[in-house]
């Protein structure tokens, strides 16, 4: 016959009752850096759950003009303007729109480069300002509001004054 040894029942309450701790404290802290890192992602990513947050802004694109050669306002002598012309606009319907309104783009930004002086735009801030005039005239073009904050800016890819 075999006998069973029996551990004295005062040792296994206190075990159970540390392995019962144990387990909660490690639930605990798991939940707790669960928790934290959901907080800290949501964070980084912008997201924070809040309605306050902008919505991610669409990917922007590019659209080439044609070249634009121009004859400027007379000072000392004939000079003439030629510029490539690049816009900056979102990936949104206004890609679309740009060739549908091109006849009245390119009348508009070649009415504007005929009336400046070389003087005008020979310098950096003139060049910046002609920049902004251009993008004002191509929003103008723009049949909607929506498609007219699209339009972001325009880009200069050559610039010649002889």
């Amino acid at each position: 016959m075999s006998k069973t040894i029996e551990a004295p029942s005062g040792t296994d309450g206190k075990k159970s009752k540390k392995s019962l701790i144990i387990i909660i404290l490690i639930s605990v802290i798991a939940i707790g850096a669960g928790a934290g890192g959901a907080w800290y992602a949501m964070q980084m990513s912008g997201d924070g759950g809040s309605e306050s947050t902008k919505p991610k802004e669409k990917p922007t694109t590019f659209v080439n003009l044609d070249t634009f050669t121009v004859n400027l306002q007379p000072e000392e002598n004939n000079q003439y303007l030629q510029v490539g012309l690049t816009i900056k606009t979102r990936e949104t319907p206004v890609v679309a729109a740009i060739p549908k309104q091109m006849p009245d783009i390119r009348n508009r930004i070649l009415m504007l480069l005929s009336s400046k002086k070389a003087t005008d735009v020979a310098g950096i801030a003139g060049k910046q300002q002609l920049s902004q005039q251009i993008t004002n005239e191509i929003k103008q073009s723009m049949e909607s509001t929506e498609l007219q904050e699209d339009v972001l800016e325009v880009l200069f890819t050559s610039f010649v004054i002889q």
